[in-house]
């Protein structure tokens, strides 16, 4: 496990319409890793084999985020059809820190479709070290994270703090459990599986994305700060149609044993209950025993 800071956004859009976002969002994360060792050390690019990042890596990256044809997938003959995402359909890119560095930028556009399937959504997840959040601070990381999300077309977003779980293990080790238990400030999703997002929201983080029509549907900037009293929690207009809501001046883990419970966390997810994506026991990569089950659904619905 390794906690860092992560930032996830969910694009009801093509890689068509989002390249040019989602370019700004890569250099506004490496302008922040400038000069940070380890940082940027491999990649992956339309492909699942992770290479030594270099001159070839950084060719294709750029090629990947250049704006290309549309094409649909039910345009693919049968033979290409069933491999459609090796022939770039739904391009992605990787860039890995050094080993439990805590850096990373992951893209992965949807595929195409003509009639594109319910909920079906591209995703963007960038995590940075902990320790580079206690350095800058969280007056500059809230204004970096706003910076990043301002050409992005997202019906939901969020950032906050997060564990980083290895999926090595076939069950969820103690040590995980505990974390879980004892600190629910921590986000556990492994986001980029999350394709069937939609307009739901997965949960509640320090800064929360909101578009539409989850906004519209809680009565706007307005409705929605009508319904939250917490003193700590205020509520941004972001542009046309979309707000982002903060939870304190800065992130926080929680810790009910000391009296910690979050209870703006928890004043939001009431209000945002109606959207909450339901309970996926697959979220984490290392619960698949039925056992885990429980206190995968406790930690679930620990605002609620």
């Amino acid at each position: 496990m390794r906690d860092v800071f992560r930032i996830v956004f969910f694009l009801p859009h093509d890689h068509f319409d989002l390249a040019p976002g989602v370019s700004h969002a890569l250099d506004t994360y490496l302008h922040a890793v400038e000069g940070r060792p380890g940082a940027l050390a491999e990649y992956n690019c339309c492909w699942w084999q992770a290479f030594p990042l270099g001159e070839r890596g950084w060719e294709l990256i750029r090629d990947t985020l250049k704006p290309k044809e549309r094409t649909f997938f039910e345009d693919y003959p049968a033979h290409k059809a069933r491999s459609a995402e090796k022939d770039g359909a739904d391009p992605f890119f990787i860039l890995h820190g050094a080993r439990e560095s805590g850096y990373c930028f992951d893209y992965r556009a949807r595929i195409p479709f003509r009639e594109t399937p319910p909920n079906f959504v591209s995703v963007l997840r960038v995590t940075l070290p902990t320790e580079y959040l206690e350095e800058r601070g969280p007056g500059f990381m809230r204004e970096w994270v706003l910076g990043m999300a301002s050409r992005l077309p997202f019906a939901s977003g969020h950032a906050g703090l997060a564990l980083d779980v290895a999926p090595v293990c076939i069950e969820c080790p103690p040590d995980l459990r505990a974390l879980m238990v004892r600190h629910p400030g921590f986000d556990l999703r492994n986001a980029t599986i999350h394709d069937f997002m939609g307009a739901q929201v997965d949960g509640v983080h320090w800064l929360n994305f909101l578009g539409q029509p989850m906004l519209g549907e809680l009565g706007g900037v307005a409705g929605l700060r009508a319904r939250l009293s917490s003193p700590t929690t205020s509520v941004q207009e972001w542009g046309e149609g979309r707000a982002v809501v903060t939870l304190g001046p800065w992130p926080e883990a929680g810790d009910p044993l000391q009296g910690q419970a979050l209870p703006a966390y928890r004043e939001l997810a009431r209000v945002l209950e109606p959207w909450l994506e339901p309970f996926d026991p697959s979220f984490l990569s290392c619960s698949e025993q039925a056992g885990d089950e429980p206190v995968l659904i406790q930690w679930w619905k620990r605002f609620l």
